[in-house]
């Protein structure tokens, strides 16, 4: 049996009160997380079956599931990631991407030269960074309009027009620097 197609829309950050809820962090709008139906973990199998939420201080979701759960064993899912069928999301707006379809795109910069793949999209609280491995080592592209002006998803790459490093500083340094 083929694996499904999945998208992971959040993750259990541990449990709120006594009674087994959840508190999730989503991965996308908060108010439509628990509306996909229930949660895969990544083989497929359903993990936890929503049954309403609410929304929760800083972003986070809480929720309550079908399965009754103890406090406990809310706590020892700390960390699942949370999996839906793609075919349970609705298709994204023009220039809008699921992180799972940038995963493994090639990295071109604007003349078309290689500089490596997106090995993952991270989100350290000033908006979305890609995290490219390319032959020099691993860097971080901001996901923004001017540092990746064009995304390819059926020829499976994208441009990058990459902030220049500063004199004596990484690249790293810099990119994480014009974070504002």
């Amino acid at each position: 049996m083929s694996k499904p197609d999945l998208v992971v829309i959040g993750a259990v950050a541990g449990a709120h009160g006594v009674r087994g809820d959840a508190k999730l962090k989503p991965f996308g709008d908060p108010a439509a997380l628990c509306r996909y139906g229930p949660f895969l973990d990544e083989n497929g199998e359903v993990v936890l079956t929503p049954k309403g939420s609410k929304p929760g201080a800083n972003g986070f979701v809480i929720a309550w599931f079908e399965e009754r759960l103890t406090r406990e064993q809310v706590e020892a899912m700390k960390g699942t990631r949370l999996c839906v069928p793609r075919s349970a999301l609705p298709e994204p707006e023009e220039d809008e991407f699921y992180h799972a379809d940038l995963l493994g795109l090639a990295v071109e910069n604007l003349d078309g030269e290689p500089l490596g793949k997106v090995k993952s999209v991270q989100d350290y609280g000033a908006g979305d960074l890609l995290e490219i491995a390319g032959p020099d080592g691993v860097w971080f592209l901001p996901f923004t309009r001017a540092a990746v002006p064009h995304v390819d998803l059926k020829a499976g790459k994208l441009t990058a027009d990459p902030p220049e490093a500063e004199e004596g500083g990484s690249q790293t340094d810099e990119v994480q620097g014009r974070q504002e």
